[in-house]
């Protein structure tokens, strides 16, 4: 079963680039830059990892970022991220990043782009996986500071397909930046946003994405199984949910096995992402394997929920049909 998950053709739909920055390249990225870390050893970095919920995972996410200076660091990171992810048969990712982190610290936007930019044109070129950009707002900070990033953005529209949500969820609901992101829609933007499991009011943030956002796709999502109707309006308006098993189990204790099975059953878009690998330990594959072992998936529920990433990706039609016929090809291949 592995190796059928290996394998298999796969699309990625949430992770968080800064949450790609592996033990090895922060410790490196620091000595590049001359910058002291507490830590001198990758295993020193990972046991110093102690987070058990959103909050605590964040107060550590933010702070290795610093290591990202220059351009060629995100260059380095982008590149890193997608030459791992190609080698598990990911042929396609839609990759999260937070110039607020980078923009509050002095780094420019252009600085950020350029760097990302340049590592997913040279990662198409040399080893063939496709990617595009998915521009976040810090939803802990102000409302300005989001506006402030949507302009920055303007000059570099082209190398972004859409924008989300992310950060800390508390005291932070997604009508908070409803404005923002109609501007953002006007812009030509997709739109998502983060409605992390088990938040205060988890229900209401989903349902405010839904029905007044008017979201393209929801980031996690879990909670909306509280919610018959929520349910079938998602269903209905064939909405994604890129659910997080690994990154699930630090944050709530769970893979949510079961509620993702549960959306399958209810016909709802739901789909397995890595997050934050880098934190987490996991990868793409890893997250599809963990899954099916804790929920004993079938090989037809697995292809289902590849299929879905791709279904509700921000591909155009020919750039989905050609993914679709790849994964069909191997579920010929794979079930014979």
């Amino acid at each position: 079963m592995q190796a059928f998950i290996n394998g298999m053709p796969k699309a990625e739909l949430h992770v968080h680039l800064e949450g790609t920055l592996e033990p090895d390249m922060l410790l490196a990225l620091a000595q590049r830059n001359r910058i002291k870390l507490p830590y001198t050893s990758p295993a020193a970095v990972v046991a110093a990892y102690d987070f058990h919920d959103l909050p605590s995972f964040l107060s550590i996410y933010y702070r290795a970022m610093d290591v990202l200076r220059v351009e060629q660091d995100f260059y380095d990171l982008t590149y890193a991220y997608l030459a791992k992810v190609h080698s598990q048969n990911v042929l396609y990712a839609e990759v999260f990043f937070d110039p607020q982190a980078h923009t509050s610290r002095g780094v420019s936007f252009a600085t950020v782009i350029r760097g990302i930019h340049r590592a997913q044109w040279a990662a198409a070129e040399t080893i063939g996986i496709q990617s595009q950009l998915i521009m976040c707002f810090l939803r802990d900070m102000s409302v300005e500071s989001a506006q402030l990033t949507l302009e920055q953005s303007i000059p570099f529209r082209d190398w972004i397909i859409g924008v989300g949500l992310d950060s800390d969820e508390k005291n932070n609901p997604p009508l908070k930046f409803a404005g923002v992101f109609a501007q953002a829609r006007a812009l030509g933007y997709r739109l998502t946003m983060h409605c992390d499991v088990n938040q205060d009011d988890s229900v209401q943030h989903i349902r405010d994405c839904v029905h007044t956002v008017q979201v393209d796709r929801i980031d996690h999502g879990v909670n909306s199984l509280e919610d018959a109707e929520l349910c079938e309006a998602i269903r209905e308006r064939g909405l994604g949910l890129t659910v997080c098993p690994i990154s699930n189990r630090f944050v709530v204790q769970s893979l949510t096995s079961s509620e993702i099975r549960d959306m399958l059953a209810r016909g709802m878009k739901v789909t397995v992402n890595s997050d934050d690998p880098a934190y987490f330990r996991g990868y793409l594959s890893e997250n599809f394997i963990a899954l099916q072992q804790e929920g004993d998936f079938t090989r037809d529920e697995l292809l289902r929920l590849a299929r879905n990433a791709f279904e509700v990706s921000w591909l155009n039609p020919a750039q989905r049909a050609g993914y679709l016929k790849q994964l069909d090809a191997y579920a010929g291949l794979a079930l014979a």
